[in-house]
Parts: structure tokens; sequence; C-alpha cells
């Protein structure tokens, strides 16, 4: 009976694929395991002709492993032509009649080329988003520095005019809509969301502050007790048993106030 030691016949370990210093070469090391003499072919890209050297009985798969690093295509992405017609990838470069200086097509799968296509239309789309969402921040950035002095004022105990809550409100309503009807996905959408939230608070604000300039003397005593008659009169729950504040002065003037703002 023959007998085979345990190491007979066993393949030396596979070694990972070399690329030489020339940016024009794709080298496999001899010692890859593959045997055979060492020969250059000139695969043709696109409008690139990139020069790979291996062994003579390398596969097109090892040879698509080189191309990887030359054209930025993975394997999968690949289609090798060799006489004008495709090869597999377990196919045997000798065997199959590839010689030293022997051209090989290298194409891009279809399916390849409309997966770029589509990601750089969402790059272009996101782009043309991220740039008017930075528009539309431009100018709440200047609607909302006019909304502070706004507040400044009536924290100083001013009045505001009727048209000036409507005119920003206005204004702020506007570049809501502009947000709206922009189409946007991924960080353009997350941009476009904060900046609505953004008006939207704005807008609150204005209310808020539209509030509180209907009576700017509301801080005084005699403000307080103006505002309190009112608030009980809106409400339809004054006591009429207690003396009415009505003909005092100074609600007299709130309510007048009042009435005009509105």
């Amino acid at each position: 009976m023959n007998t085979v030691s345990d190491t007979a016949g066993a393949s030396p370990p596979a070694q990972p694929i070399e690329i030489s210093p020339d940016t024009k070469t794709a080298t496999i090391s001899d010692s890859d395991g593959v045997g055979g003499p060492t020969i250059k072919l000139n695969v043709s890209y696109g409008s690139s002709l990139h020069q790979i050297h291996l062994p003579a009985q390398s596969t097109f798969g090892d040879l698509k492993k080189l191309l990887v690093h030359k054209t930025g295509l993975e394997s999968e992405q690949q289609r090798l032509f060799f006489r004008g017609i495709e090869k597999d990838d377990r196919e045997k470069l000798h065997t199959e009649g590839v010689k030293d200086k022997s051209k090989i097509l290298l194409l891009e799968r279809a399916a390849s080329k409309e997966k770029k296509l589509e990601e750089t239309r969402k790059l272009n789309e996101m782009s043309k988003a991220i740039e008017a969402i930075n528009g539309v921040r431009a100018e709440v950035d200047k609607l909302s520095n006019r909304v502070d002095a706004l507040e400044g004022a009536i924290n100083a105990g001013n009045k505001a005019s009727e048209k000036e809550f409507l005119l920003l409100t206005e204004l702020l309503m506007k570049q809501l809509l502009k947000l709206d009807g922009i189409e946007a996905e991924g960080e353009a959408k997350s941009q476009r969301k904060a900046e609505v939230r953004r008006v939207q608070g704005l807008v609150d604000k204005l209310d808020s502050l539209k509030a509180r300039s209907s009576n700017p003397s509301s801080h005084s005593g005699s403000a307080a007790t103006g505002t309190t008659h009112w608030e009980t009169f809106d409400t339809g729950t004054e006591d009429s048993n207690e003396p009415s504040s009505a003909t005092t002065p100074s609600s007299t003037k709130v309510s007048q106030d009042w009435e005009r703002f509105d």
C-alpha cells in the first residue's frame, strides 16, 4: 500500500497580493503558490491602460484582485474580456491562451454604473437641498434678531404695534413655506427639520410677546389690578358682590389700550 505523508502535496499557504511601488504596475509575488513564469498584461479600462504583472498560471479572478487597487472597482463589479469573450473568475490565464503582453479588456458591470449614478444623483440633490436650507436659515437669522430686539423693547416696558407683530409673523411663515417646499433626504432632512422647529419657536415667541405688549405697565400695582379685572371679565367669573374696579383710572386705561390693540 502506498502511503502519503501529512505534508506531501500540501500547497503552500496563500500569500497576499503585492503592489509594486510603481503606480503603473501591479504584481503577484512568485511565492504566492500560483507558480509559472511571470507575464505582463495590458489591461484596458476606459481611456486608461494598466500594466499588470502576475504568474501565467493565475486565474482571471486573481487578475481582478490586482485591478481593484488600480481601478477602484471591486472584483464583483468587473467584467474581463479576452479576444472578445468574457472570462470566468476560475479560468486560468495560460489555459485560455493569455500570454505575455496580451491585452485584456475591463468593463464595469451595468448594475455598478447605475448604483454610482444613483449615489451621485442623491449627493447632488442633498447638496442643493442644503444650499436652499442655508438660504432660509440666513433669512431666519435676520428675523430672529428682529424678534430679539422686539423682546428687548417690551422688557423695557414699551409697547409694539400690532403691525410689527403681523409683519414678523408673516415673514416667518413665508420661510416656513420655503422649507416645506424643499425635498430633502438624510442630513439635509435633519437640517430642514431643525430649521422648521426654530421658525415655529419664533412664531410662538411672537405670540407671547404680543400678549405682553398689550399691557406694558403690567409690572406696576395699578396695572396688575387692571389686568385682574380684564381676566375676570373675559372669563365671565367676576363676582358681582365685589366692588367693581372698572371705575379706577388705571383699569380704565388698560381696558382702553387692549381694545385699541385688538
